[in-house]
């Protein structure tokens, strides 16, 4: 995940990394927009990391 500076404490851009591309793509937040607080950008890189399909197979294997 990266930040990226908007001018103020509470404007953030946010794109997260593509292993497949090997680049960094921004990303909307739930908000429907590319900019918002640190927090909302940490929660949307969280929720699409642990619902992604297969991630919670290899973190708690059964």
């Amino acid at each position: 995940m990266r930040l990226r500076y908007g001018g103020s404490a509470g404007t953030w851009g946010f794109a997260l990394y593509l292993a497949g591309t090997d680049k960094y793509e921004d990303t909307i937040l739930p908000t429907g927009s590319f900019a918002g607080t640190p927090e909302e950008a940490l929660d949307r890189a969280c929720g699409l990391c642990l619902t992604a399909p297969g991630i919670r197979a290899r973190i708690h294997p059964r």
